[in-house]
């Protein structure tokens, strides 16, 4: 395997904590670039190598002195977001500012100076659609098939059309890709997140928590996520894009989540209030991975009740719970 140059926007965040260390395990160099203050930030009076960077992507000057402060980048994952439909509500200057501009910042570069890069989208770009989600479902499709109903999925389809415009006008060389879920060790609580960690952390607090009836879904242990992810620089295919979740067969619905979730922390649904399912918000997804397998050999092998059980753990870590 070639070492390669790697810069991971968001590089701090869940899945790019994950995504670095897997990189880094595979003996290729990475730079993590985040908004954090961090003890190994490089010191911009030592000439020594850091491994991580503090950069803002919603800032193009900031980010251009990265690259002009090190050597040439073989490859970029741009990871880099604010996630969620409801923090894309509350907060949505931060979200277009970020997923929209800053994506737009990075092409930018990307045309500038050559490197590739793997751009993160979501599965959330499928909206309502009722079929089988392919990844040409979005191009083939007309519109009102996959409606997307918030904020968040819709800078995530325009940052995918920015990407092919700037591929179709200046050659530039991207594979986009549509995690599904990805829960795991390294994503703390916050209001926002996915409902796998809300559902945890508020478990283990003793604290009342809503489930929605009558929505499925599948989830990625990350783990498995940013193994695939990490394959993408071993067979890169301009212009490609790929679905990234678990099994179709390991989909539950929530309250099945809900119910792993209670064993695991060892107590009851007494915390939990059973609602009808959330309006504007799609109720089941059948998603295809079937060109990941192909291509980036996604094999996921963390079934959902043992991925949950060392989140769990990981929490318990986290929050210093006994």
């Amino acid at each position: 395997m070639e070492t390669q140059r790697i810069l991971v926007t968001g590089g701090s965040g869940f899945i790019g904590t994950n995504l670095v260390n897997e990189l880094r395990s595979r003996g290729h160099e990475v730079l993590a670039c985040d908004l954090l203050h961090h003890e190994g930030e490089a010191d911009l009076y030592s000439d020594s190598y850091s491994d991580y960077v503090r950069g803002d992507v919603r800032s193009y000057r900031q980010m251009e002195r990265i690259f002009d402060d090190n050597d040439d980048f073989d490859y970029v994952y741009h990871l880099a977001a604010e996630y969620g439909r409801w923090n894309g509500e509350a907060y949505y200057e931060n979200l277009w500012q970020t997923n929209v501009m800053g994506l737009k910042n990075m092409i930018r570069l990307q045309e500038k100076l050559g490197f590739r890069m793997i751009s993160f989208s979501s599965a959330e770009v499928y909206g309502d659609y009722d079929g089988i989600m392919t990844e040409d479902v979005m191009t083939n499709n007309p519109i009102a098939d996959t409606y997307q109903m918030n904020d968040y999925a819709i800078s995530k389809w325009a940052g995918e059309l920015m990407v092919m415009n700037s591929a179709t006008m200046f050659n530039t060389e991207t594979v986009r890709v549509r995690p599904v879920n990805c829960y795991g060790p390294h994503e703390a609580y916050s209001p926002y997140k996915g409902f796998i960690p809300i559902f945890i952390y508020k478990a283990l607090h003793g604290l009342p928590y809503s489930v929605h009836m009558g929505h499925k879904r599948i989830i990625d242990y990350v783990d498995d996520t940013v193994n695939t992810f990490a394959n993408i620089v071993d067979n890169f295919i301009p212009g490609e894009v790929y679905n990234v979740g678990s099994k179709q067969e390991w989909e539950r619905d929530i309250k099945q989540y809900s119910d792993m979730v209670l064993d695991a922390c060892g107590v009851d649904d007494s915390l939990v209030t059973y609602t009808e399912p959330e309006a504007y918000t799609t109720k089941v997804k059948t998603i295809d991975f079937s060109k990941a397998i192909r291509d980036l050999k996604h094999n996921p092998q963390i079934p959902p009740e043992e991925g949950i059980k060392r989140t769990v753990d990981w929490m318990k870590y986290y929050y210093r719970i006994e």
